[in-house]
């Protein structure tokens, strides 16, 4: 049975699977979120079929400095690093 992280996080044995693989525990939240609120899978979601303004906000959201001087390449690029 998976710990309880609080209320932070939303489905804790997925957190807990992705902490285990090495993702940081910002990624591991996100991820885990979005899968239990049902919005990782959403259409669109090949980050090559998005908008640059698109990958621009989603680089803003998740903190990625330099996202103003990237193009498409490098914003998806920067996406896939974090």
């Amino acid at each position: 049975m998976a710990k309880d992280h609080g209320s932070q996080i939303k489905n804790d044995d997925l957190y807990e699977k992705l902490r285990d693989d090495g993702a940081s525990k910002e990624k591991a939240a996100r991820i885990a979120n979005a899968k239990e609120a049902g919005t990782l899978d959403k259409g669109g979601t090949h980050l090559e079929n998005r908008s640059k303004d698109e990958l621009y906000d989603e680089a803003k959201e998740i903190g990625i400095e330099g996202r103003s001087k990237m193009d498409k390449d490098g914003l998806i690029d920067a996406i896939r690093g974090h």
